[in-house]
Protein backbone atom coordinates (compact mmCIF):
# COMPACT_ATOMS: atom_id res chain seq x y z
CA UNK A 1 0.00 0.00 0.00
CA UNK A 2 1.06 3.65 -0.89
CA UNK A 3 2.08 6.01 1.70
CA UNK A 4 0.09 8.75 0.07
CA UNK A 5 -2.04 10.53 2.06
CA UNK A 6 -5.20 12.16 -0.40
CA UNK A 7 -5.48 15.63 0.35
CA UNK A 8 -9.56 15.50 1.40
CA UNK A 9 -8.24 13.29 4.11
CA UNK A 10 -4.89 15.98 5.13
CA UNK A 11 -7.73 18.93 4.96
CA UNK A 12 -10.10 16.39 7.58
CA UNK A 13 -6.77 15.88 10.01
CA UNK A 14 -6.39 19.47 9.71
CA UNK A 15 -10.07 20.38 10.67
CA UNK A 16 -9.48 17.65 13.22
CA UNK A 17 -6.58 18.19 14.74
CA UNK A 18 -7.76 22.34 15.17
CA UNK A 19 -11.17 20.94 16.52
CA UNK A 20 -9.62 18.82 18.65
CA UNK A 21 -7.09 21.56 20.39
CA UNK A 22 -10.08 24.00 20.78
CA UNK A 23 -12.78 21.55 22.14
CA UNK A 24 -9.22 21.21 25.23
CA UNK A 25 -8.88 24.63 25.63
CA UNK A 26 -12.07 26.42 24.81
CA UNK A 27 -9.81 28.74 23.28
CA UNK A 28 -8.73 29.80 19.45
CA UNK A 29 -5.20 27.93 18.77
CA UNK A 30 -2.88 30.26 19.80
CA UNK A 31 -0.51 29.37 17.05
CA UNK A 32 -0.54 27.08 13.73
CA UNK A 33 2.68 26.27 11.68
CA UNK A 34 1.77 24.21 8.53
CA UNK A 35 3.98 21.50 8.44
CA UNK A 36 4.96 21.66 4.62
CA UNK A 37 3.90 23.43 1.59
CA UNK A 38 0.73 21.13 0.87
CA UNK A 39 -0.46 21.81 4.30
CA UNK A 40 0.09 25.46 3.98
CA UNK A 41 -2.26 25.69 0.77
CA UNK A 42 -4.67 23.34 2.51
CA UNK A 43 -5.24 25.71 5.25
CA UNK A 44 -5.43 28.61 2.69
CA UNK A 45 -8.19 26.82 0.52
CA UNK A 46 -9.96 26.10 3.91
CA UNK A 47 -9.64 29.44 5.16
CA UNK A 48 -11.11 31.20 1.92
CA UNK A 49 -13.60 28.34 1.74
CA UNK A 50 -14.97 29.50 4.96
CA UNK A 51 -14.27 26.22 7.39
CA UNK A 52 -11.12 27.79 9.16
CA UNK A 53 -10.93 31.47 10.60
CA UNK A 54 -8.14 33.40 11.52
CA UNK A 55 -8.33 36.80 12.63
CA UNK A 56 -5.94 38.62 9.97
CA UNK A 57 -5.58 38.36 6.28
CA UNK A 58 -4.06 34.66 5.62
CA UNK A 59 -1.99 36.34 2.68
CA UNK A 60 -0.12 38.36 5.34
CA UNK A 61 1.10 36.07 7.71
CA UNK A 62 4.48 35.97 8.29
CA UNK A 63 6.67 32.52 8.29
CA UNK A 64 3.20 31.04 7.57
CA UNK A 65 2.66 31.14 11.12
CA UNK A 66 -1.03 31.59 12.11
CA UNK A 67 -2.32 33.18 15.29
CA UNK A 68 -5.71 32.47 17.02
CA UNK A 69 -6.79 29.87 14.46
CA UNK A 70 -10.60 28.63 15.10
CA UNK A 71 -13.32 26.48 13.20
CA UNK A 72 -16.16 28.22 12.12
CA UNK A 73 -19.62 26.90 11.97
CA UNK A 74 -19.24 25.55 8.67
CA UNK A 75 -16.05 23.99 10.26
CA UNK A 76 -17.65 22.50 13.24
CA UNK A 77 -20.25 21.12 11.29
CA UNK A 78 -17.95 18.95 9.57
CA UNK A 79 -15.71 18.50 12.54
CA UNK A 80 -18.72 16.88 14.75
CA UNK A 81 -19.90 15.12 11.09
CA UNK A 82 -15.87 13.11 11.40
CA UNK A 83 -16.72 12.13 14.36
CA UNK A 84 -20.00 10.25 13.99
CA UNK A 85 -18.18 8.71 11.29
CA UNK A 86 -19.51 10.12 8.37
CA UNK A 87 -16.17 11.68 6.61
CA UNK A 88 -14.94 8.63 3.87
CA UNK A 89 -11.60 7.77 3.10
CA UNK A 90 -10.32 6.35 0.27
CA UNK A 91 -9.74 3.34 1.62
CA UNK A 92 -11.09 0.24 2.88
CA UNK A 93 -10.41 -1.71 5.83
CA UNK A 94 -10.05 -5.69 6.83
CA UNK A 95 -11.29 -6.95 10.10
CA UNK A 96 -9.64 -10.43 10.39
CA UNK A 97 -7.97 -13.01 12.54
CA UNK A 98 -3.79 -12.86 11.41
CA UNK A 99 -1.24 -14.94 11.54
CA UNK A 100 -3.59 -17.67 9.67
CA UNK A 101 -1.68 -19.66 6.90
CA UNK A 102 -4.48 -19.91 4.63
CA UNK A 103 -6.24 -16.38 5.47
CA UNK A 104 -3.40 -14.06 5.29
CA UNK A 105 -2.10 -15.10 2.00
CA UNK A 106 -5.33 -15.09 0.36
CA UNK A 107 -5.82 -11.73 2.03
CA UNK A 108 -2.82 -10.09 0.67
CA UNK A 109 -2.54 -12.08 -3.00
CA UNK A 110 -6.67 -11.83 -3.86
CA UNK A 111 -8.71 -10.15 -1.60
CA UNK A 112 -6.69 -6.57 -1.69
CA UNK A 113 -4.88 -6.63 -5.15
CA UNK A 114 -9.11 -7.34 -6.50
CA UNK A 115 -10.44 -4.17 -4.36
CA UNK A 116 -7.94 -2.32 -5.78
CA UNK A 117 -7.87 -3.41 -9.24
CA UNK A 118 -11.71 -3.47 -9.21
CA UNK A 119 -13.04 -0.36 -7.07
CA UNK A 120 -9.53 1.62 -6.96
CA UNK A 121 -9.35 1.20 -3.27
CA UNK A 122 -6.68 0.68 -1.12
CA UNK A 123 -7.91 -1.93 1.82
CA UNK A 124 -5.70 -1.74 4.85
CA UNK A 125 -5.51 -4.02 8.14
CA UNK A 126 -4.23 -2.95 11.52
CA UNK A 127 -0.62 -3.86 10.09
CA UNK A 128 -0.86 -1.18 7.91
CA UNK A 129 -1.25 1.41 9.80
CA UNK A 130 0.73 0.61 12.81
CA UNK A 131 1.82 3.56 14.51
CA UNK A 132 2.79 5.20 17.84
CA UNK A 133 -0.02 5.41 20.14
CA UNK A 134 -3.16 3.12 21.66
CA UNK A 135 -4.22 0.13 19.21
CA UNK A 136 -7.69 0.54 19.82
CA UNK A 137 -8.08 4.34 19.23
CA UNK A 138 -6.00 3.88 16.04
CA UNK A 139 -8.26 1.37 15.38
CA UNK A 140 -11.13 3.07 15.84
CA UNK A 141 -9.90 5.87 13.40
CA UNK A 142 -9.02 3.95 10.76
CA UNK A 143 -12.92 2.39 10.68
CA UNK A 144 -14.65 5.85 11.10
CA UNK A 145 -12.50 7.43 8.50
CA UNK A 146 -13.12 4.57 6.45
CA UNK A 147 -15.20 4.34 2.76
CA UNK A 148 -16.19 0.49 3.58
CA UNK A 149 -15.32 -2.26 5.93
CA UNK A 150 -14.54 -6.25 5.24
CA UNK A 151 -15.06 -8.60 8.27
CA UNK A 152 -13.80 -12.06 8.24
CA UNK A 153 -15.75 -14.25 10.02
CA UNK A 154 -13.78 -17.73 9.50
CA UNK A 155 -12.15 -17.94 12.94
CA UNK A 156 -15.16 -16.59 14.71
CA UNK A 157 -12.70 -14.27 16.17
CA UNK A 158 -14.11 -11.62 18.71
CA UNK A 159 -12.36 -8.72 17.49
CA UNK A 160 -13.01 -9.16 14.16
CA UNK A 161 -16.97 -8.83 15.53
CA UNK A 162 -16.50 -6.38 17.35
CA UNK A 163 -14.74 -4.11 15.12
CA UNK A 164 -17.68 -5.15 12.76
CA UNK A 165 -20.31 -4.15 15.39
CA UNK A 166 -18.15 -0.42 15.73
CA UNK A 167 -18.63 0.20 11.96
CA UNK A 168 -22.18 -0.76 11.58
CA UNK A 169 -22.80 1.25 14.72
CA UNK A 170 -20.86 4.28 12.61
CA UNK A 171 -23.50 3.87 9.61
CA UNK A 172 -20.26 1.96 7.05
CA UNK A 173 -20.70 -0.26 4.59
CA UNK A 174 -19.86 -3.78 5.79
CA UNK A 175 -19.38 -6.44 3.63
CA UNK A 176 -18.53 -10.41 5.55
CA UNK A 177 -16.76 -12.65 3.84
CA UNK A 178 -15.94 -16.31 5.20
CA UNK A 179 -14.06 -19.23 4.08
CA UNK A 180 -16.40 -21.37 2.18
CA UNK A 181 -16.26 -24.77 3.97
CA UNK A 182 -16.77 -23.13 7.34
CA UNK A 183 -19.55 -21.08 6.16
CA UNK A 184 -21.35 -23.52 4.82
CA UNK A 185 -20.72 -26.09 7.81
CA UNK A 186 -21.16 -23.59 10.78
CA UNK A 187 -23.03 -20.62 9.31
CA UNK A 188 -21.88 -17.86 11.35
CA UNK A 189 -23.37 -15.71 14.44
CA UNK A 190 -26.59 -15.13 14.58
CA UNK A 191 -26.76 -11.15 14.54
CA UNK A 192 -24.79 -11.67 11.28
CA UNK A 193 -26.49 -14.83 9.32
CA UNK A 194 -28.67 -12.46 8.01
CA UNK A 195 -26.28 -9.66 6.51
CA UNK A 196 -24.61 -10.46 3.38
CA UNK A 197 -21.48 -13.04 3.02
CA UNK A 198 -19.43 -13.45 0.21
CA UNK A 199 -17.89 -17.25 1.00
CA UNK A 200 -14.06 -17.43 -0.20
CA UNK A 201 -11.88 -20.65 -0.90
CA UNK A 202 -8.22 -20.62 -1.91
CA UNK A 203 -9.29 -22.63 -4.67
CA UNK A 204 -11.46 -20.43 -6.62
CA UNK A 205 -10.45 -16.83 -5.95
CA UNK A 206 -11.99 -15.97 -9.53
CA UNK A 207 -15.10 -16.50 -8.56
CA UNK A 208 -14.71 -14.94 -4.97
CA UNK A 209 -13.22 -11.96 -6.33
CA UNK A 210 -16.49 -11.70 -9.44
CA UNK A 211 -19.05 -12.11 -6.45
CA UNK A 212 -16.72 -9.19 -3.67
CA UNK A 213 -16.46 -6.47 -6.70
CA UNK A 214 -20.21 -6.74 -7.62
CA UNK A 215 -21.02 -6.49 -3.44
CA UNK A 216 -18.71 -4.10 -3.28
CA UNK A 217 -20.18 -1.98 -6.18
CA UNK A 218 -23.68 -2.31 -5.01
CA UNK A 219 -22.73 -1.26 -1.44
CA UNK A 220 -20.50 1.83 -2.73
CA UNK A 221 -23.04 2.82 -5.36
CA UNK A 222 -20.81 2.29 -7.98
CA UNK A 223 -22.98 0.80 -10.58
CA UNK A 224 -22.95 1.98 -13.94
CA UNK A 225 -26.06 4.28 -14.76
CA UNK A 226 -29.52 2.31 -15.82
CA UNK A 227 -28.12 -0.78 -13.53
Amino acid sequence: MTDFVSPAIQAMNLIREIGDKVSQSNEPISQLTPRNRLEEQLIDELVNSGIIKVPHDIDAFEDTILLGVNLTLAGWEQYEAEKRGKFEGNYGFIAMKFNDPELDPFVKNVVKPVVKDGIGYDLVDMRDVAQAGIIDDIMRIQIRDSAFVIVDLTHDNHGAYWEAGYAEGLGKRVIYICERTKFERDGSHFDTNHCTTVPWSSDDPAGFSKELIATLRRSLDLLPTGT
